[in-house]
């Protein structure tokens, strides 16, 4: 760049003028590489001036670069006829392009046909031709000529054998402080010449600041964070409010015994459950309740038998990593119970939960657990089963089924189904159930509250989204961070879940 701007500072030293088209083709540079080195000289104030202008070039097509090679369609029939002649049908089959060549040899007067004895011959006219075409052609693409008469380019742009190519030039002059020497501006403004006044006689190099510059870089969002976005805009237009989840550890009277959850249930064995070894028990409970719990587990109450069995503080007491976020609903319904009057409301919930899992292609010891949860006066199963089918119809699942099933702290219980169009057959996506009134009464929520719930998780409509076969691939320590940064924005959209 730096050799070209200097040529082109020497060449205007020893001429007029010049325009860029002129000197690429002078020095055989390629036009845009002049271009570049004016608008480099054109930093520098008053060095050159340089007039834009817009001029039109011929060039020739990938067809008229064949015509120039090899000669002309007329050319090309002309020559492929023997002196006996030859049969119209075989030119037609063999010469390239020899519809257009037979036309216009014919009007050049270059051949005849003789169809004496029945069948169409070609013969030779003349005793030989000039291609003036290919001639031109060749002119046109060594640069002997740059023009054409009007009919000729009317011919040639019709044969598709010329185009003509507006080129933007900048004829060049020298410029009011011209000079064989090129000043090299700052970049940069530095403490120096800030602090020693040097900036005043500096010429600065000017911002561009039509520069697209170059991309920062940037977080990307894990595709669960883009499903669980989608989510929570689901819940919040349904005029559901967020639970705080934020507590990883939990005791086992949160996560089980408030939810009316035996402490012989085979969940709470070690085989389920991961429990804390530091520090190992809680030791705050709202003791009244947890009197209440004890006892409709012992003994029984609110029209319950209970499980009769000695309930002991100890097991309730101790810490667990939460194997599933109903522990907040507990929690949540238990601080509304104790606000009055009672008021309705609508809570969801979407977090991690840790089960102690055999790791497999669709289980890890951690996922996330969406939970969707309603209070109010009068419940029914009809009500339950009309939210569900609103909140699947927003995911775009249009068929819903329910199975009954059992769950510790709901009654009647419901596995959520829907048919999945791609396997042809009708699979679970969640479970849903009314909260026994065990769980609920000891809480003091009034009587004729009813409370609806249901959950699914959110790994198995991720992979579904995003088309991931194992869920390691999803979440974990071996997830490929292009992963995350390649995948789209979710939309969750009745061809992607139904």
């Amino acid at each position: 760049m730096g050799d070209i701007r200097e040529r082109i500072l020497s060449h205007l030293e020893n001429n007029e003028d010049a325009d860029t088209l002129f000197l690429a083709e002078k020095w055989d540079e390629t036009h845009q590489k002049i271009v570049g080195a004016v608008k480099s000289l054109q930093i520098h104030e008053g060095i050159i001036d340089a007039e834009q202008k817009v001029s039109s070039k011929l060039e020739l097509t990938k067809e008229g670069r064949a015509v120039a090679d090899s000669g002309s369609h007329e050319a090309l029939i002309f020559n492929s006829i023997p002196e006996e002649g030859i049969l119209q049908s075989e030119i037609m089959k063999n010469v390239p392009n020899a519809k257009i060549g037979f036309n216009k040899a014919m009007s050049a007067g270059w051949i005849t046909i003789d169809k004496s004895d029945g069948a169409a011959k070609v013969l030779r006219k003349v005793e030989e031709i000039t291609d003036s075409v290919q001639e031109t052609l060749k002119q046109l693409q060594n640069g002997t000529i740059t023009k054409l008469s009007d009919s000729q380019f009317k011919d040639y742009k019709k044969r598709k054998l010329v185009t003509e190519v507006k080129v933007t030039i900048y004829v060049l002059r020298k410029g009011p402080n011209f000079s064989l020497t090129i000043p090299e501006p700052e970049k940069d403004l530095t403490d120096e010449m800030l602090s020693t006044g040097s900036w005043k006689n500096k010429e600065f190099k000017p911002y561009n600041f039509n520069a697209l510059g170059i991309m920062p870089q940037s977080g990307h969002l894990h595709p669960l964070l883009k499903v669980r976005a989608q989510y929570m805009t689901i819940f919040l237009e349904m005029g559901f409010s967020e639970m705080p989840t934020n507590n990883f550890v939990e005791s086992s009277f949160w996560n089980f015994d408030a939810l009316f959850q035996p402490q012989q249930h085979p969940a709470r064995d070690a085989h389920d459950t991961f429990f804390i070894s530091k520090p190992m028990n809680a030791t705050k409970f709202p003791e009244d309740y947890l009197e209440r719990v004890k006892k409709v587990h012992a003994e029984g109450g609110y029209g319950s038998q209970g499980y009769k069995y000695d309930w002991k503080r100890e097991e309730a007491s101790k810490n667990i990593m939460r194997t599933h976020t109903t522990a907040v609903s507990a929690r949540m319904l238990y601080k509304l119970a104790q606000q009055k009057p009672f008021k309705p409301v609508r809570y969801f919930s979407i977090d991690r939960v840790f089960r102690n899992e055999t790791l497999d292609a669709t289980h890890l010891a951690e996922f996330h657990q969406i939970e969707g949860v309603v209070a109010d006066y009068d419940l029914t199963l009809g009500d339950l089963m009309g939210v569900i089918h609103e909140f699947f119809k927003k995911l775009g699942i249009q068929k819903i089924r329910f199975k009954p099933a059992y769950n510790p702290y709901t009654e009647p219980s419901m596995e959520i189904f829907s048919y999945h169009e791609g396997l042809k057959k009708w699979v679970e996506i969640g479970n849903s159930g009314v909260f026994r009134p065990e769980m609920l009464l000891p809480m003091g929520l009034p009587e004729g509250v009813n409370v609806i719930a249901w959950g699914l998780s959110l790994e198995r409509p991720t992979m579904i989204l995003y088309g991931i076969n194992n869920i390691r691939d999803l979440i974990g320590p071996k997830v490929k961070l292009n992963m995350v940064y390649n995948n789209p924005i979710c939309r969750v959209g009745i061809e992607q879940l139904s």
